[in-house]
């Protein structure tokens, strides 16, 4: 941990040529600090920025404005085979007529090592990697999770200062990614290697990271922990897209002693939320969590609404419930409701956050 270093993203931006919209931006002055050993992931939809961002890292893509530094050191234009960087791809891209020893020890190969040390070398990260005993299989011989392996042995085999993911899981299946993005932590943690992760898959993401950045449309739209964007999002867009959440209109009817009331859906409610961005009178949006949101049966209080979905998922059954023009979406350990029933909904004084309303 003592020699990881930082990586520094300053201002950077990429442009490229559209056939039809003609030039657009893939990342506009995007900024962003991994500190020494962390992890942070980029996450966003397709064609947020987050892939050409980590290239540029990489040095697969050079910047049309910014910098990069790894360490101290400015790597903008330095070629993506002297940065000390290791890249572990989507697609593995293993070499499929070399063994495992062979497809691991390539870059130090490349690098002109001596034998005994790319056998010393090969054999350490084999054993880290959990596939000790594997180096004379041929890449066809393994399964997809145990190719996983392979590529992620051959990028920290040569010891490199950064290491970058580029949605190394997507092409495992469920089961597996769990247990491979484990494998990955555990890995990261215990080399202490500086790390920037790329994945759409949001739950991936808030299991591995030390921080997360959000990208939206070539820019970070809120950076923070998996805690801080779940239960405070900045925006809309973050809101939806990291877990999922009903938004619902609401105003500030009054704020007194530590309270705020709130006028939603049709009814008063007391929150324990004072933000001092909001006043008396203002519109604003309320971010309910599946999870916060409590359902009983027709007449017990609260608000009423009609149940218009039911999920089961096993440990919890999901509904989504109308009330009146809106939707809310429901976690809940009750089975017993069924859709078309007569519900009532309790919404919760605390674990809520507020977002400007529509102007």
């Amino acid at each position: 941990m003592s020699d990881a270093v930082g990586i520094h993203i300053q201002s950077v931006s990429k442009r490229f040529e559209h056939r039809v919209k003609g030039e657009v931006y893939a990342v506009r002055e995007v900024s962003l600090d991994v500190k020494p050993g962390e992890l942070v992931t980029l996450l966003g939809p397709s064609g947020c920025g987050k892939t050409t961002t980590l290239r540029m890292i990489a040095g697969f893509e050079m910047p049309d404005a910014g910098r990069v530094l790894i360490g101290e050191r400015d790597v903008t234009h330095v070629m993506a085979n002297e940065r000390n960087v290791g890249f572990v791809f989507q697609s593995y891209a293993l070499f499929p007529h070399l063994t495992v020893f062979e497809n691991i020890a390539y870059g130090l190969r490349v690098q002109r090592r001596a034998e005994a040390e790319i056998t010393t070398r090969v054999g350490e990260v084999l054993t880290l990697v959990g596939l000790s005993g594997y180096d004379k299989q041929m890449p066809h011989q393994l399964s997809g999770g145990e190719q996983q392996r392979v590529a992620l042995a051959r990028a920290i085999v040569f010891r490199p200062r950064v290491l970058l993911f580029d949605e190394p899981l997507s092409n495992l299946d469920a089961k597996l990614r769990v247990a491979m993005r484990e494998e990955i932590q555990r890995l990261q943690r215990a080399l202490g290697i500086t790390s920037v992760y790329v994945t759409h898959d949001q739950e991936e993401a808030m299991a591995i990271s030390d921080r997360i950045a959000v990208m939206n449309q070539g820019e970070i739209a809120q950076l923070g922990s998996a805690e801080d964007l779940y239960h405070r999002p900045n925006s809309v867009f973050v809101a939806g897209f990291i877990g999922r959440a009903s938004l619902i209109p609401a105003r500030i009817a009054a704020r007194r002693d530590g309270r705020t009331e709130l006028d939603v859906l049709g009814r008063s409610h007391e929150i324990s939320v004072t933000d001092i961005r909001f006043a008396p009178g203002d519109q604003v949006r309320l971010v309910l969590r599946p999870e916060a949101v409590t359902m009983a049966s027709h007449g017990n209080g609260g608000i009423g609404g009609t149940v218009e979905a039911r999920h089961f998922l096993g440990e919890k059954t999901e509904y989504r419930v109308r009330i009146g023009g809106h939707s809310i979406q429901i976690a809940s350990q009750a089975e017993s409701f069924k859709v078309g029933d007569a519900v009532t909904v309790l919404l919760p004084t605390d674990r809520l956050h507020l977002l400007p309303g529509e102007s």
